[in-house]
């Protein structure tokens, strides 16, 4: 029969399941070597057959699986019941037995500290830090017994119990072991954690230390100096007033004091003392092999570890082979997408620019690298080239201010400097590229000078729809592991093959642009200059999300006079709704023209870049509350309208600019009004092409994944989302390849776990998070700063939409977002401001704002946190401020 009471020594790792996390890594830690104070746990057995003398407690857990965890009135009310009830119980005889022998053995007259130790506390997903209570400088044998018994009581803390529900840990499956170890009383004590909790820096050690005990610490009654030792060196210390302090009391229990003036801005730690205990720490990482969030104490001149636990906030570093310095930048925020993605998405995107790199199948060559489910772009060797370095600052610049500002923050890093490219490696990469480039850049020139701009958006759709119908063709006569291949290959060569025919045409729009601004502003000035591009920039032709958007209106029309079909779509937001439509007036010719708009743009979706994402033909119900939002805030063709008016805002300004310069003059300038009005349009074109693609091999790779949950390798097709692609191909080729039990679920519960990260901007391979600053903001007092984008004022309600299919734009409505992708253009039709806390000027909200000629605001960090759904605020997009006028 398992004991009891297990003693430190008798304790490691194994033991988690009878003494929980802290017990465990304890005992790890005793064995070890390490300056730990002597103990022992009562085990999990002890609490289990403690709580079978309660004929209540089935009845409390059917209670709490009913609650929700931020139920807290429900939850504070129930656990005060468990508590009390718990707290009337007597400890069974043999356990009391057991508890008194041990804490005889180790010292009757003794002090002991009595924390609890849960099953699921100190793992390195979740650390349940605080959450159970913990007693101090207990002295003598019922105030022991009493002690141990109120922490078992403790895992019905409010606090407790919320936590448990939020993070899915069942209440039932949760046992609490409690840890009995002498007491130290401690000269100074506090948290040392052996990589920067904020920065995330791995090689960072940051100390907290505080006079007397670390309750002191824990409860916030005081704050405590911070000491931060890199390679064995102090880099910085903040000496704080610490004015009290926690002692214990002779007698048993503690006090709180305050202190002699002169040790309140004293610093609590010695230099030596500081280096010292920073090496211990590194020796309690290196033996885990993760880092570690370490309570410590010094009484007499030494120091003593009273507990560690893993770090579990740090965001994960993506893997590399060696050892070098490296900058990664997050695929997400230049494609709004911070959400986390599955792992064939990321794989599948990596393949795109393998064209880069000499031997795609080698990962370790790879520009993506996968880290906390989002998707990281290494170019540390293009940046550690001065002319390519500013490129991409000023690249990045367009997209996120913050991230070109985060980037040059990295790249000054003194670790920077060690990073190098051989001119060897130039060359060879120069040799591979410039096949590729040298084309694209002379077509570019020609879209610019010579070619006819208004042919060019036909001539690239024809293309693209070459391409799908080839690729289509392709997949359906192929299956199994040689699809999957040919899948693999045609990403590899998406930029060769396809993109590079597109591009040009973007680029010619960009290169317009560029001269037109500097024209106009040598005329006109940078005021006026700016006015006329916003102008000139309004409703452009071909651009597929525009289109997109104004084909979403033809369909909100189409419903408009249909009442039954208005309630059929704003009261049903699943996916039945579409076999339904026949049932309701209006409902079949809706029908008809759905299918007409998903065949052109039922590979879209929220998020596309992720293959995994449900697309608007998998799921037209996404597409409701835009269509029932432009219901609501629009008129019959009012869309069409506006499109129609920008159309004319961008004539009359081509207008006036030419009439203001000489005749010589204007042929040119005609010409790069022209360009800038026809290919500036195309700039979604690419990811057009990408995106529908991308849906082909999403349904053929579905197709194959059946095969394989036929022959039981598989639980269900999309489980294939959670393969990378290598794998996917190796379970089609090979007939007895299996996954290993649990690969699936494994990978699951980390995706889901990747929500709950905040993914940098940028990520240094030491783990250092960035997220930059940004430049020249400035606003009135109270105001929410971030870039102006598109220029006007406006104001009206704001309505935070953190999904666009939980959207409820009405007229006259501001949307609040933390982003927007292509996905949610639809809504864009309805809104009359955009606030987002992603972007710049040329990400994707920008650009359709300033299409639809709406004011907008991008970049305020926590805007969606800020600003309340409901809140009446004011826009101003030529200035990049947002105020909020009255609150909801």
């Amino acid at each position: 029969m398992k004991p009891y009471v297990l003693d430190f020594n008798e304790i490691d790792k194994t033991h988690l399941s009878s003494v929980g996390g802290k017990g465990a890594n304890l005992g790890e830690m005793v064995k070890a070597g390490f300056p730990v104070p002597q103990g022992f746990c009562v085990s999990t057995l002890a609490y289990r057959t403690f709580l079978q003398t309660s004929t209540m407690m089935e009845h409390f857990y059917e209670e709490l699986d009913k609650l929700h965890f931020d139920d807290l009135q429900q939850i504070s009310s129930l656990a005060r019941q468990i508590r009390e009830h718990l707290a009337s119980l007597a400890m069974p005889e043999e356990v009391r037995n057991s508890i008194v022998s041990s804490w005889q053995a180790k010292g009757k007259d003794k002090a002991y500290a009595v924390r609890s130790s849960a099953t699921a506390e100190d793992l390195p997903s979740a650390s349940f830090a605080g959450q159970q209570d913990t007693f101090l400088n207990i002295i003598g044998q019922e105030a022991l017994i009493k002690a141990i018994q109120d922490c078992w009581a403790s895992l019905f803390t409010d606090r407790a119990v919320s936590y448990r529900a939020k993070n899915g840990f069942g209440h039932r499956s949760v046992f609490l072991s409690v840890v009995v170890q002498e007491m130290i009383s401690p000269e100074v004590s506090g948290i040392l954690f052996t990589a920067d909790p904020i920065t995330g820096h791995r090689h960072t050690v940051a100390i907290d230390a505080s006079y007397g005990l670390g309750e002191a610490l824990v409860s916030g009654i005081v704050t405590a100096d911070l000491y931060k030792v890199r390679d064995g060196q102090i880099i910085s210390k903040q000496i704080s007033k610490k004015e009290l302090a926690v002692f214990s009391q002779p007698e048993g229990g503690t006090i709180t004091k305050t202190l002699f003036p002169s040790l309140q801005e004293a610093q609590a730690l010695t230099d030596s003392q500081i280096t010292e205990l920073a090496a211990i720490g590194q020796q309690i990482e290196n033996h885990y092999g993760s880092e570690q969030d370490i309570e410590w104490a010094l009484a007499n001149n030494q120091f003593f570890i009273l507990q560690s636990r893993p770090i579990t906030s740090l965001y994960p570093l993506p893997s590399v082979a060696d050892q070098d310095f490296h900058v990664y930048i997050n695929f997400g925020y230049i494609q709004m997408m911070t959400a986390p993605m599955k792992p064939l998405a990321i794989s599948l995107l990596s393949n795109v620019t393998d064209f880069l790199v000499p031997t795609p199948a080698n990962s370790n060559e790879r520009v993506f690298r996968e880290a906390g489910g989002r998707a990281f772009a290494d170019f540390s060797q293009a940046l550690s080239l001065p002319p390519m370095r500013s490129r991409i600052l000023k690249l990045l610049g367009g997209m996120d201010n913050a991230m070109a500002s985060a980037l040059l923050e990295a790249t000054g890093r003194t670790a920077f400097e060690r990073v190098t490219v051989s001119k060897r490696t130039v060359a060879r990469t120069v040799i591979r590229v410039m096949p590729h480039v040298v084309p694209v850049l002379i077509k570019a020139v020609n879209n610019l000078l010579f070619k006819d701009p208004a042919k060019a958006n036909n001539k690239a759709s024809l293309f693209i729809d070459k391409k799908v119908k080839e690729h289509e063709y392709i997949l359906s006569r192929l299956s199994g592991a040689e699809r999957a291949r040919f899948i693999r290959r045609s990403m590899r060569r998406m930029f060769p093959d396809i993109l590079t025919k597109i591009v040009p045409y973007i680029i010619g729009g960009m290169l317009s642009s560029s001269r037109l601004e500097d024209k106009l502003k040598q005329k006109f000035g940078e005021a006026e200059a700016s006015v006329l591009l916003s102008k000139l920039y309004k409703s452009l032709p071909g651009n597929v999300t525009t289109e997109m958007g104004i084909e979403l209106g033809d369909l909100a029309d189409h419903a408009r006079n249909y009442p039954e079909l208005i309630a059929l779509l704003q009261t049903n937001g699943s996916r039945s709704f579409y076999n339904q439509l026949s049932n309701v007036p209006g409902g079949y010719n809706f029908k008809l023209e759905l299918d007409r708009f998903l065949s052109k743009y039922g590979s879209r979706c929220v998020g596309e870049i992720d293959i995994s994402k449900p697309r608007w033909i998998e799921d037209p119900a996404q597409l409701l509350p835009s269509i029932t939002s432009n219901i609501q805030s629009m008129k019959s063709g009012e869309h069409r309208h506006k499109f129609h008016h920008g159309q004319i805002e961008a004539e009359e300004a081509a207008r006036y600019i030419l009439s203001h310069f000489r005749p010589f003059e204007k042929r040119h300038v005609s010409r790069l009004l022209k360009v800038y009005r026809y290919l500036m349009g195309m700039r979604e074109h690419h990811k057009f092409a990408l995106i529908r693609l991308m849906y082909l091999y999403k349904c053929s790779m579905l197709e194959d994944a059946q095969i394989l949950v036929e022959k039981g390798v598989l639980q269900k097709p999309e489980d294939i989302f959670y393969l990378n692609l290598e794998e996917f191909i190796v379970l089609l080729e090979n007939s007895n390849a299996m996954l290993i039990k649990g690969t699936i679920e494994a990978r699951e519960k980390k995706h889901q776990l990747a929500h709950k990260l905040n993914s940098p901007r940028i990520l240094t391979s030491e783990g250092e998070m960035l997220n930059g600053k940004r430049v020249n903001l400035s606003g009135p007092a109270g105001a929410l700063v971030g870039s102006g984008v598109s220029a006007g004022v406006v104001e009206g309600r704001a309505r935070v939409v953190l999904q666009p299919e939980d959207a409820n734009i009405g007229p006259g409505d501001i949307l609040v977002a933390p982003f927007t992708d292509p996905g949610w253009t639809p809504l864009f039709t309805s809104a009359v401001g955009l606030v987002t806390e992603v972007g710049g000027m040329m990400t994707h909200g920008s650009v359709v704002a300033r299409e639809y000629g709406i004011p907008a605001v991008v970049g305020i960090d926590g805007a969606t946190q800020a600003i309340k759904d409901g809140d009446w605020v004011r826009v101003d997009g030529t200035h990049g401020f947002v105020e909020i006028i009255t609150s909801r």
